[in-house]
């Protein structure tokens, strides 16, 4: 993959391990609705994210808003932070001396959650990093704002594989537009597209249509 235009949003791998419907409803179906968590979110990131910030700290080159690709997994996307600490067997960087190892850090609020979801996009963004500046990035951290301190992640073999898998079975749905349905669980409250999704209809459409489908075949 090499257009742009081929390549899914990065951010997107968070939507879709949370919940396969949500991710479809915004990245293909384009819809979107904001509640305070989302609200909250977008105000966090407009803080952190500077295009233009570079800073530099006992060697380590702090850079934000940095736009990040990989043709193999058909993403592009931004990281929040990524930090350039001094490494002898690290890469080079253009107009800095030395070499240097990258470090990811991605924002999120609140708190850690229960599954990876949070950690595979950071894990995505290494791997575009690593692709990008043939480089390996063993880890990278997550800032939570209401803890205010990282959370390290490791990007195991296991995390990458969920991060290949994730994306492929994306790019199947986007090339399909497909919409897939879910069971309805707890975080459906929570989610701002519930009025859109009506995940409490979802399990009523098999009955529906069979109901339907009986009253025609007694009118034949």
């Amino acid at each position: 993959m090499t257009e742009t235009d081929d390549l899914l949003a990065l951010s997107g791998i968070q939507h879709f391990l949370f919940c396969r419907r949500q991710w479809a409803l915004i990245h293909i179906e384009k819809q979107w609705v904001d509640n305070y968590l989302t609200v909250e979110g977008n105000q966090l990131h407009e803080n952190v994210n500077d295009p233009f910030f570079t800073e530099s700290r006992a060697g380590t080159i702090s850079s934000r808003s940095i736009s990040v690709r990989s043709n193999k997994l058909g993403i592009i996307g931004v990281c929040d932070l990524v930090e350039f600490s001094p490494s002898p067997n690290g890469f080079s960087l253009p107009g800095r001396e030395g070499r240097f190892q990258a470090v990811p850090v991605e924002y999120k609020r609140g708190i850690p959650k229960e599954g990876n979801f949070d950690e595979a996009q950071l894990c995505a963004q290494a791997i575009c990093l690593e692709e990008m500046l043939a480089t390996t990035i063993e880890n990278g951290y997550l800032y939570y704002a209401r803890q205010r301190r990282r959370t390290p992640v490791t990007f195991t073999d296991e995390l990458r594989q969920t991060v290949i898998k994730a994306t492929a079975e994306m790019h199947q749905h986007y090339r399909r537009n497909y919409t897939p349905k879910v069971k309805p669980q707890k975080h459906c409250k929570s989610c701002s597209l519930v009025e859109i999704c009506l995940p409490k209809l979802q399990n009523q459409t098999n009955s529906v249509i069979n109901y339907i489908t009986a009253h025609l075949e007694e009118d034949e």
